[in-house]
């Protein structure tokens, strides 16, 4: 017995020195991106995490940039993974999603997303419940539905601050609370689908769709839903206030545009999609903000396939990283690209944007299905926020990057109520 369990071992120790033998010598007949593999097991994972949890994370792309070129392999998270901060090979990510690449994030970050999130779904399934979701976000159920109540919600939040606000906590929902609430929701509206009333909504979709969801995996689906839509828009208008208070000229333009609005409108008077569409320096405070603030700053994709790009290969099984912030940030791409600059954004600027080169919302079949959502809501806020308050920081605050970017201390400030009076 004992000397079949020690043949055993040793065949077991042999055929798994085999493979990486075998698989070593495949990938030197492979043309890899050049790069450096790091430390065994952790490879660099360690110098990725130190780098992110500093005020300037660029430096760990940066410098293998420099060294590699814009496509260059590392180890992180596991696992040997080719990074792209290059925007023509991101967008040959993003458009061949399910074809050439499949979604694929490491564990940590997919217990932070949630077991149903849109995010981490695959074929068909995510094809179809992205489809339902832009079908229930778009500008259209946006103008002639969302509009009022987004406006009305961010009226009723302003209306109970006080002196000093901690602004990313106001601009956040409670999982559990909404949780608690959508089950109820889901319950009742569950009778009377099968008493045969009809909604023409999302929640009326997933129950009446053929996927027989449960209650528990519907509620777990919105959930996911409302926090990533949440998450990353309550921390993109607190950086929007934070780069615009440090900004006092685009924050003065900003005024001016959303004091002419008010102008016209009585106390009360809730905005119109027509006021939405006349906000034209808002529109380039948004671009900036999404670009400089990278809240996704890129996605995780598994390689199907062996790939050939830009004269490298991508072995089959490999995870790449498609970098939207080493490209958002990059100065070849745009003119003091570490710089707020949202007048960079004006039609007169002289500067074109390729699509495939500003990607705050990704692309491809996974396009963010809330784009057009989250950009309505920051301005309706900015349009609140500026017209009915000035404040100032109540102190110094910084931005951190890990596991999510935002500001360290919540970034409180001090309000004060304006004179709303713009004859």
């Amino acid at each position: 017995m004992a000397f079949l369990l020690h043949y055993l071992f040793i065949t077991a120790i042999i055929s798994a020195v085999s493979f990486l033998l075998h698989r070593s010598s495949r990938h030197r007949r492979l043309r890899l991106p050049p790069g450096n593999l790091g430390l065994p097991l952790v490879g660099e994972t360690l110098q990725l995490i130190a780098a992110y949890k500093t005020e300037n994370p660029e430096p760990f792309i940066d410098e293998r940039v420099r060294r590699y070129g814009s496509i260059f392999t590392t180890h992180v998270f596991g696992e040997p993974t080719v990074f792209s901060a290059e925007p023509e090979t991101n967008r040959f990510i993003l458009q061949n999603e399910g074809k050439l690449f499949e979604c694929s994030y490491p564990g940590s970050i997919s217990n932070l997303l949630g077991k149903h999130s849109l995010l981490l779904m695959k074929g068909s399934l995510h094809k179809k419940m992205h489809s339902l979701t832009m079908s229930f976000a778009n500008s259209s159920i946006i103008k002639d539905h969302l509009l009022v109540d987004i406006d009305r919600l961010i009226r009723l939040n302003l209306d109970s601050w006080t002196d000093r606000v901690f602004l990313m906590e106001e601009a956040k929902k409670a999982r559990t609370k909404v949780a608690e609430a959508l089950s109820l929701i889901v319950r009742e509206r569950r009778k009377e689908y099968e008493r045969g009333a009809k909604k023409n909504d999302m929640l009326a979709a997933l129950l009446a769709g053929d996927d027989k969801f449960s209650d528990e995996q519907i509620v777990d689906f919105l959930v996911a839903l409302l926090v990533a839509g949440y998450e990353t828009t309550s921390t993109i208008m607190t950086l929007a206030v934070k780069f615009l208070t440090e900004t006092p000229l685009a924050l003065a333009q900003l005024k001016e545009e959303h004091e002419g609005i008010r102008a016209k409108k009585s106390e009360s008077e809730a905005l119109q999609w027509s006021d939405y569409k006349s906000m034209p320096f808002t529109q380039c405070v948004v671009n900036e903000t999404l670009r400089v603030a990278n809240i996704i700053s890129g996605v995780f994709r598994r390689a199907m396939t062996d790939i050939n790009i830009k004269g490298y290969t991508i072995p089959k099984g490999w995870r790449v990283f498609a970098s939207f912030r080493a490209v958002h940030l990059d100065h070849n791409q745009f003119k003091d690209a570490r710089t707020f600059n949202p007048w960079r954004w004006q039609s007169n600027s002289g500067i074109s944007c390729p699509g495939h080169v500003f990607t705050p919302f990704g692309g491809g079949p996974r396009l963010c299905p809330g784009y057009e959502l989250a950009r309505v809501e920051l301005s309706v806020f900015l349009h609140h926020l500026v017209t009915r308050f000035s404040w100032e920081p109540a102190e110094e605050d910084k931005l951190v990057f890990f596991p999510t970017t935002r500001t360290q201390k919540r970034y409180p400030i001090n309000v004060r109520r304006r004179n709303r009076s713009f004859s």
